[in-house]
């Protein structure tokens, strides 16, 4: 491929006081009020905020993507010498045809599911170049393997659901690619992925900018995405940016309010029991003019002054402009939520009838707690089937694979791993929505029989679970009284005046006001479906609950509001959580004890402290050291793997991390291996032939035994 030669006069981009308008039933929205930002060639710029700060809706402004009834009120967007607000359709679209390229946020909802994937990445080509069917084919195969994907020839025959996340995401990006875009956007493009792909996607995106000399726009809510890759960030909120600095400058030294308190939210940014800031209130609607600062209604420093006039955008050197009448501050990041608490409690006792928690630490679970759940040798296999008229058995899925591990009363235990390990199918088994192949599990020592037999009832009532996608778990033509009525009417609990005192308590528990009870689903926002899927798992008391991928989709400051409520609920009712998600942090932050799956199989348990800070199992160190951080002085030598998971139906044999570990030897492809270290229950234990040394150097790489 030839490397284009872009024009490097001037900014590339210069967004100057731009508008954007919504017209809607009642009244109109404004989901951008004067985005002023610009962008020189060869420069990569993060943009962060919570979900509604505007910064999906400036790349679609760029783009050219606004809903349909939208449009650019003010302002104008210069790129490359051309203003694509005041250009002809025809100008615009050229540009953006050739000259922009975006990956969106969910591949799996952009691509076209008719369409072969080499024919929606030629597309482009046949269109904008002119080129012909056979040979926009053959460009397409060619940006494929450019971005990494293996056997591209086949891959551009495949369609979109042939493909994993990983594999869609790389086809979304080579689409973006295929005509040498001046610009690359990236549109949340690791949010639904785990840390591993989430890493070789960005590195992917860092590899392709620096080779067509492009400059990149990285939109997301994951701050430490933006803090390794970024030259410079901007912080939005309420549709304006109210921070703009080079990366390292704003991390060290951040200084609008908002920016401070996202960076405080951080779950690395607190111990286990500390209870993490959640910035109080919620953003104020785009349906209305703003007075003053946007943030001064959520913001702990706020004074009279920030609540009238504008706020102008000032230089405070170096490159850091700051649209704030009191930034900075004297208190460190990690302890904002101690001046922020009062605030916090106020706010949220304006917005629900329910006294807002207490701030106080979490207690340690002690030794001699009862357990709960004894998970004891589980496996769970699925039947492959195959053939194009009859089906028929063509293999076996090993989705889990002799797992072991109990729950204390009142204990987290964490469960991480790349998609595809086997999280969520033995969370389903543990949940007794599955049978488990072998193996058995004890629920306050009585075996939960797979959830079958005259027990299932009493199971059902003991373990509940929070959901993922809590918008998609609810009926949408239930009011939420409805909802978290259901499971008691199925459980027989009570009388009616009893069910609805348990549904009021179950608002006023997860923090949201009884007004909510008369409303549906799709009235609410992300983290408040979260609190309601909360209180809906706790309706019949149970004594375990398992929490998949909880606060994945949420935003920083959302998500920290919703572990508090899950721990703090937690302390009052004694719950043991089973705590499954892709994201180190927030586990290490929730769990008590970790646990780290790999293909099926338990390969390292321990205290969530000890396998965070010196894990021993080459995986587990490849998640830790996969995971962004925000901290720029973060230079310790990292363990890295390439390549997909290996197939459940055939999976390798003795360890079956062999065939990415960069340490395997012969004896790892013949002898699967033996819980080394403790073998008591609670102590370090890790299933390794050469464990890692406790003092986090890498030894030697001797390459994957296949």
């Amino acid at each position: 491929m030839s490397t284009p030669v872009h024009n490097t006069a001037g900014p590339l981009l210069s967004i100057s006081d731009l508008h954007v308008t919504i017209p809607q039933r009642r009244g109109e929205v404004t989901p951008l009020r004067g985005v002023n930002l610009t962008l020189r060639q060869g420069r990569t710029l993060g943009i962060v905020g919570e979900s509604g700060s505007g910064k999906t809706m400036t790349a679609l402004a760029l783009m050219g993507l606004l809903p349909a009834n939208g449009r650019i009120s003010r302002g104008s967007i210069e790129f490359d010498g051309v203003d694509l607000v005041s250009a002809t359709p025809k100008q615009a679209r050229r540009r953006r045809g050739t000259d922009l390229g975006m990956i969106f946020q969910d591949p799996m909802t952009s691509l076209n599911p008719t369409m072969q994937i080499g024919d929606q990445i030629g597309e482009g080509l046949i269109v904008h170049q002119r080129l012909g069917r056979k040979e926009a084919r053959r460009r397409a195969i060619e940006i494929l393997e450019r971005v990494g994907m293996p056997r591209p020839d086949r891959i551009a025959a495949d369609y979109p659901h042939q493909l994993s996340g990983g594999m869609r995401q790389r086809a979304m990006i080579a689409m973006a690619l295929v005509n040498h875009p001046k610009l690359l956007i990236a549109d949340e493009p690791t949010t639904a992925l785990d840390v591993t792909t989430q890493r070789q996607i960005l590195d992917l995106i860092e590899d392709i900018k620096e080779e067509y000399d492009s400059a990149a726009i990285l939109v997301t809510h994951d701050l430490g995405v933006v803090a390794g890759r970024a030259d410079e960030v901007a912080v939005m909120y309420a549709g304006r940016v109210v921070e703009h600095a080079p990366a390292r400058e704003l991390f060290e030294n951040p200084q609008h309010q908002y920016t401070r308190a996202l960076l405080a939210a951080l779950p690395e940014r607190a111990s286990g029991s500390d209870r993490l800031y959640a910035i109080p209130g919620m953003p104020p609607s785009l349906k209305e003019e703003i007075a003053g600062c946007p943030f001064a209604p959520r913001c702990h420093r706020a004074q009279d002054d920030c609540r009238t006039g504008t706020i102008a955008f000032e230089d405070h050197g170096a490159g850091h402009r700051v649209a704030c009448l009191h930034p900075g501050g004297e208190e460190h990041l990690g302890q904002l939520s101690v001046p922020a608490a009062a605030a916090e409690k106020q706010v949220l006792a304006a917005q629900s009838e329910a006294p807002a928690p207490e701030t106080g630490a979490a207690e340690d679970v002690p030794a001699s707690a009862e357990v709960v759940l004894d998970v004891d040798g589980i496996s769970k296999n699925y039947p492959a089937l195959g053939g194009s008229v009859i089906r028929r058995r063509i293999g076996t899925v090993s989705a889990v694979n002799d797992v072991t591990f109990s729950v204390r009363e009142g204990e987290t235990f964490g469960l991480v791993g790349e998609s595809g390990c086997g999280k969520s199918t033995l969370g389903r088994v543990i949940a007794a929505l599955e049978q488990p192949s072998e193996g058995v599990i004890h629920l306050d020592g009585t075996d939960i029989e797979g959830g079958k037999g005259r027990n299932s009832k009493a199971v059902h009532r003991s373990v509940q679970l929070m959901f993922q996608d809590s918008a998609a778990a609810m009926d949408p033509r239930m009011r939420v009284d409805e909802i978290l009525t259901e499971p008691l009417d199925i459980q027989g609990v009570g009388t009616a005046k009893d069910r609805a005192r348990r549904v009021e308590e179950l608002i006023d528990d997860v923090g949201l006001a009884q007004d909510s009870l008369e409303r549906y689903p799709h009235e609410f926002s992300g983290g408040q479906l979260q609190r309601i899927g909360l209180a809906r798992s706790l309706a019949l008391d149970p004594r375990v609950v398992v929490c998949d991928e909880p606060v994945s989709a949420l935003d920083v400051s959302v998500q920290a509001q919703v572990l508090n409520q899950m721990k703090d609920i937690q302390a009052e009712h004694r719950l043991a959580y089973v705590f499954i998600s892709h994201d180190l942090s927030v586990v290490r932050y929730m769990s008590d004890r970790i646990g780290v799956m790999y293909l099926g199989t338990m390969v390292e348990q321990g205290p969530a402290e000890e396998v965070s800070a010196r894990p021993r199992h080459p995986y587990t160190r490849v998640l830790i050291d996969a995971v962004p951080t925000v901290e720029p002085d973060d230079e310790r030598e990292r363990l890295l793997v390439e390549g997909e998971l290996p197939s459940a139906m055939d999976p390798p044999s003795g360890c079956r991390f062999r065939t990415r570990c960069p340490f395997a030897q012969e004896i790892c492809a013949t002898a699967p291996p033996v819980v080394e270290m403790g073998a008591e229950e609670g102590e370090h234990q890790v299933a390794c032939h050469f464990p890692l040394p406790e003092d986090g150097t890498l030894p030697t790489r001797v390459g994957a035994a296949r």
